[in-house]
């Protein structure tokens, strides 16, 4: 497999290059593409080194299996023909191509079969709050048909770069030292606030982060279900989480909800709220699955269950999704 990751000095790059060593991605040759600010950067990739190169439109990816590309949807738009004329597989970070008819938007856990009709030579990878939010309910679908999703987010600074991740560092330090607080990388100072805005509005008073949820969610699991969400960035570092309601069409037990989850892939259960077992951003940055907790009944709906879950949105939420579905790909004998 000649492998290729383009935007390799952002955070999701990095993240690409430590779980492709993680999980011994069978890789023959590995080459980095990044900006014109990034090009000429040097990473270690399993004991050697590797030098970024400036992505341009030329044939460099003639040869080249699967693209990681995770460098904004400007650039994913403006290179995508360069990156797939000569038969390479792009699977896209950005939020480019996720509602394109002739993109499948994968999640290995739900729809991993969708990756096998690329008529563009894109896989999209979902948004990262989507993505943990529909490998907890997929199994839960298989119990009872989900008519409709009312989700909260509490997301870390993580979803925002790597930038965005050492200013809130650099925020709690200016706060400590007594000096005025740099505000760039979010519309307010974040430490010691929650912020209930990710992304810009809509007409409709929804961002787009939250139509992302609505939108993807019915692509991904093939279904009706509407979704409503709230967006919050939060002061934790890395790893987002989700309160989420759910109305299905029969009444599932909490027993069932958590048999099911416990079962599923890609989640670990974590839900014993009387001894204070439950998931939170600190103990789930780092790890690969979903982790989900507080599993009860609905008071407000005798067809509803509502739940927490915690993941970190570097790994599953981005950088580990789009490996898996390129395993898949190769699993199945459909890209090499």
């Amino acid at each position: 497999m000649k492998v290729a990751i383009v935007g390799a000095s952002g955070a999701v790059g990095q993240e690409f290059l430590r779980i492709l060593a993680e999980r011994n991605f069978p890789i023959d040759e590995l080459v980095l593409f990044g900006s014109e600010r990034s090009a000429g950067r040097k990473y270690e990739f399993c004991g050697k080194e590797y030098e970024v190169k400036l992505l341009q439109h030329n044939d460099d990816f003639k040869d080249i299996d699967v693209a990681f590309v995770s460098a904004g949807g400007g650039t994913s738009k403006e290179f995508a023909e360069t990156i797939t004329k000569h038969g390479c597989v792009m699977i896209d970070n950005s939020s480019a191509f996720r509602m394109d008819p002739d993109v499948p938007l994968v999640v290995p856990e739900c729809n991993a079969e969708d990756a096998l009709a690329r008529p563009r030579g894109i896989i999209a990878n979902p948004n990262c709050t989507t993505i943990m939010m529909v490998v907890v309910l997929q199994p839960l679908e298989k119990l009872s048909h989900i008519k409709r999703i009312h989700v909260s987010s509490y997301q870390s600074a993580s979803g925002a770069g790597a930038a965005a991740m050492a200013e809130l560092q650099q925020q709690y330090r200016q706060l400590v030292d007594g000096v005025p607080v740099t505000v760039k990388k979010f519309p307010h100072q974040l430490a010691y606030n929650v912020i209930p805005q990710i992304d810009v509005f809509t007409d409709n008073g929804y961002t787009k982060e939250e139509m992302k949820m609505y939108n993807e969610t019915r692509k991904i699991m093939h279904t009706d279900a509407r979704c409503s969400a709230t967006c919050v960035r939060v002061s934790s570092l890395r790893s987002h989480s989700e309160s989420v309601w759910i109305e299905t069409e029969r009444p599932i037990s909490v027993e069932e909800a958590r048999a099911a989850i416990a079962a599923a892939p890609g989640c670990t259960l974590k839900d014993d709220p009387q001894n204070l077992v439950y998931p939170m951003p600190l103990e789930t940055a780092g790890l690969d699955n979903v982790f989900v907790g507080r599993i009860r009944k609905d008071l407000a709906d005798d067809c509803g269950l509502t739940l927490w879950l915690s993941g970190d949105q570097i790994r599953k939420g981005a950088a580990l999704n789009a490996v898996q579905i390129a395993e898949y790909l190769i699993s199945v004998g459909n890209i090499g």
